[in-house]
């Protein structure tokens, strides 16, 4: 497994490559300990890459694809925990495009503190575009390959 090394978004922090959304975190994300469950990593990264592509116009909006591009499944996650994050607040979500295949893109991120210090989470998760009428692989659209490419972390 190659990690990379290192709801409405509140604000949109700065990155050298990718994007950061800044999404909130609830009280039903924690667990009994007061930390963000395991399993609502994956909803908090689902919050960010809805609030960074819905403005684009690619959204599921009242039971309808609003682009062809928005027909997709999750074929793989991928994560590594670092440092629990305690309590509801602001957690900053990091991420980019490793890899962008005909029908496939591969996403890496990174759940960081919003002061960027703290690197609470990493991994990947790699998106499969569906046609929806066969649900098997379909290529990107061009503007959405666009939009993907400005996403990908610098060589």
């Amino acid at each position: 497994m190659n990690v990379a090394p290192e709801t409405p978004a509140v604000h949109t922090a700065t990155a050298a490559y990718g994007h950061v959304a800044s999404v909130p975190v609830h009280y039903d994300d924690l667990d009994a300990m007061g930390i963000v469950h395991n399993a609502r990593y994956a909803v908090l990264l689902e919050r960010a890459l809805n609030a960074y592509w819905t403005p684009l116009g690619y959204s599921f909006d009242g039971g309808e694809f609003s682009q062809p591009d928005v027909s997709l499944a999750v074929a793989e996650f991928a994560i590594v925990y670092r440092m629990p994050f305690r309590g509801t607040g602001t957690l900053d979500v990091h991420f980019w495009i490793d890899q962008l295949g005909a029908t496939s893109a591969v996403y890496g991120f990174r759940m960081v503190s919003t002061d960027g210090e703290t690197v609470h989470a990493e991994g990947r998760r790699v998106h499969i575009r569906l046609d929806q009428a066969t649900m098997r692989p379909a290529a990107w659209t061009p503007a959405c390959r666009e939009i993907l490419q400005g996403l990908r972390r610098g060589e």
